[in-house]
């Protein structure tokens, strides 16, 4: 079996709400997807707004080595002409060489919406795929709420696909656009369209309402579609649309249907974690396959499992989709857990322990060590006798003061011993943390050149114990990185200052004493 997948992220997965992309944004991801391999780009409905007319005036789809590009738009406008429809028109003046059609596939949206007649509509969907066909392009007909007319009135819903089929559509598309329908329907509607209309290709667009996107449209496949839409970690309006990553790696890796070469299926944890950037999404850790944590094994038995046999808890090599297998720590961890993760981070624990003693009494106290790497290492060197701190600490105090004018400014002055030698040292910031990391930093950085490397790149706050109010228990969590690697650290206290001071120091000290060996 040969499948097509067909890409809606710069269209469909567009009207996902807080999501706008830029034309150069649109792209590079464009880029992104021809060079995965997908067969379709559907960029966009250049007649609905100027950013994607820009994209399709701009973009030389010359430059795709293997996606073809596709323009969408509706059919023309009841009782009207193809040829005097500008929305139409305008894509048979584009370069784009295929055209999405859509109609309406329901009577309800027929009668009610485009307060019509179910025969004006067939013809409208004639016209226009004849006029785009005659045009000398490649066109792809969705039909809207297909399953929900089908319901309603099947006859009708078949007749629009043979008026489409008829005018010169190559691949019909049916479209569960409310995501309402649940596989075992959807495949026997699916099997009896493709027994309807075996000289087309048929194709399946679903989205995600009833939870159910990537698992009808693997339905609609087993019943015979060989066209498959979605979008790029299921990005789209409402709850979103099939995840076209985690369809391509089911397809692929549970269902035997080669759809990508390997090496390319080794990219989707990038190209997804690439497009969530781009589109300014924090990526979900959990996504199947992709996510950070699809493969992180945090329980002592399962643990033990993947070091005698990763099979034992995992359903596919996370290697064969670009991911990675992780051993988080925490209460629930067991020896093997901690030894694990100690050979990850580069340590030996001994015989952990007192090294899992420590994490659980941490864990109890608030600390959280699943993203806070660098504050693990150190708690294992604090446990095992093989700490190096860079300082002793003697004081910190801070200062804030608000000026004439509404200006705030904090005042930081440290005391510490580093290497023997006392130094006192005062800076100014924007806010607490910020002059405690200056000052730190004047402080001790002629000692430890590499401090220069090192930058904050994230700040977490989070409150563990909200009925508490002012006085609740804070986890502050920071991100720094040196520019090649980036690792986190944790501090817990009631005190927001403190916290913070905890998570500063153990990333400081993990990233120089990681440049020391």
């Amino acid at each position: 079996m040969s499948i097509k997948l067909f890409d809606t992220t710069l269209r469909d997965g567009t009207q996902r709400e807080g999501v706008s992309l830029t034309t150069e944004d649109k792209i590079r991801i464009a880029r992104e997807l021809d060079a995965l391999g997908l067969h379709y780009i559907e960029a966009g409905f250049p007649a609905s707004n100027p950013k994607d007319l820009d994209f399709f005036e701009g973009f030389d789809d010359s430059e795709l080595r293997n996606a073809r590009l596709v323009a969408f738009t509706r059919a023309r406008r009841p009782n009207g002409r193809a040829e005097d429809d500008p929305a139409v028109t305008l894509l048979a003046s584009l370069s784009a060489p295929v055209a999405c059609i859509v109609a309406k596939g329901w009577r309800l949206h027929v009668e009610k919406v485009l307060r019509t007649t179910p025969e004006e509509n067939l013809e409208s969907v004639r016209d226009t795929v004849a006029y785009l066909a005659a045009a000398g392009k490649e066109v792809i007909f969705d039909a809207e709420h297909f399953f929900d007319g089908f319901r309603d009135d099947p006859e009708y819903s078949l007749a629009l696909l043979r008026a489409a089929a008829g005018a010169g559509a190559t691949t019909l598309v049916l479209c569960d656009t409310n995501g309402g329908t649940l596989p075992t329907e959807l495949k026997a509607v699916v099997a009896r369209t493709v027994r309807e209309l075996p000289e087309v290709e048929i194709g399946i667009h679903t989205h995600n309402d009833g939870g159910c996107g990537v698992a009808n449209a693997l339905a609609a496949v087993e019943a015979g579609a060989t066209h498959v839409q979605g979008t790029i970690n299921g990005v789209g309006e409402r709850c979103g649309n099939c995840d076209l990553i985690t369809t391509i790696a089911n397809l692929q890796l549970k269902m035997g249907v080669k759809v990508l070469e390997d090496e390319r299926l080794r990219r989707l944890t990038e190209v997804s974690n690439y497009v969530s950037e781009l589109m300014n999404l924090t990526p979900d850790t959990h996504r199947p396959y992709v996510g950070r944590s699809a493969f992180a094994h945090k329980g002592g038995l399962h643990v033990d499992g993947i070091s005698k046999d990763p099979a034992t808890y995992e359903h596919v090599a996370p290697e064969l989709v670009g991911n990675v297998r992780r051993t988080p720590v925490g209460e629930l961890s067991g020896k093997n857990s901690i030894r694990t993760k100690a050979e990850e981070l580069g340590l030996d624990a001994g015989d952990v322990t007192d090294v899992l003693a420590a994490i659980k009494r941490r864990e109890y106290e608030g600390y959280h060590y699943e993203a806070a790497d660098a504050s693990l290492a150190l708690l294992i060197g604090r446990t095992t006798g093989e700490d190096r701190p860079l300082f002793e600490l003697e004081t910190f105090r801070i200062i804030t003061e608000k000026r004439a004018g509404g200006e705030t400014t904090t005042e930081a002055t440290i005391k510490l011993s580093v290497k023997g030698e006392r130094v006192i040292s005062t800076a100014e910031g924007n806010g607490p943390v910020n002059a405690l990391d200056r000052a730190l930093r004047q402080a001790i950085g002629p000692h430890y050149p590499e401090l220069k490397e090192i930058h904050l790149s994230n700040y977490k706050v989070r409150i563990l114990d909200e009925h508490r109010a002012t006085a609740a228990t804070t986890r502050v969590l920071i991100d720094s990185t040196d520019g090649k690697r980036v690792w986190g650290a944790v501090g817990v206290d009631e005190n927001i200052i403190e916290a913070s001071w905890q998570a500063l120091v153990d990333g400081l000290e993990y990233g120089v004493n990681g440049k020391r060996g």
